[in-house]
């Protein structure tokens, strides 16, 4: 391209990146909740992250189930994100949206009764989150 194996080598690796940051964003529209629960994915996201930490140091869940919600609290302790935190809304978004899918596969792997006892937030707050993992039309 440029006749430079270096600038050519570092080319392909920004296209790359770029390339993969497109797919990331959208694969995070795709799974956005729909409606207003993505409002309350962002209302209730602190009790999430407390629950997700509980969960993650109960010992009696499955080892897969604490692994994904360990690799879900790293990606959020980490400052680096999809969409940077400072762009307004957007910027908090994809967290929610990554925990709202996570926490999606974690309730049905270890089911409501584990979440529910460890839910340090309202009742209303837990109904929220019923709502973002599916459950409520699961269980009626």
């Amino acid at each position: 391209m440029t006749g430079s194996f270096w600038w050519d080598l570092v080319l392909g690796i920004a296209g790359a990146l770029l390339l993969v940051w497109v797919a990331l964003v959208v694969v995070l529209l795709v799974a956005c909740p729909r409606g207003g629960l993505l409002r309350e994915a962002l209302r209730v996201l602190p009790d999430v992250l407390r629950l997700v930490r509980r969960l993650a140091a109960d010992k009696t869940l499955p080892r897969g189930v604490r692994i994904r919600l360990g690799l879900l609290l790293a990606y959020l302790a980490i400052p680096i994100d999809l969409i940077p935190d400072f762009i307004p809304v957007l910027g908090y978004a994809d967290d929610a949206i990554i925990v709202t899918a996570v926490l999606r596969g974690v309730v049905r792997r270890a089911g409501i009764d584990a979440v529910r006892a460890h839910w340090p937030g309202t009742d209303d707050g837990f109904a929220a989150v019923t709502r973002l993992t599916g459950l409520d039309r699961a269980n009626p």
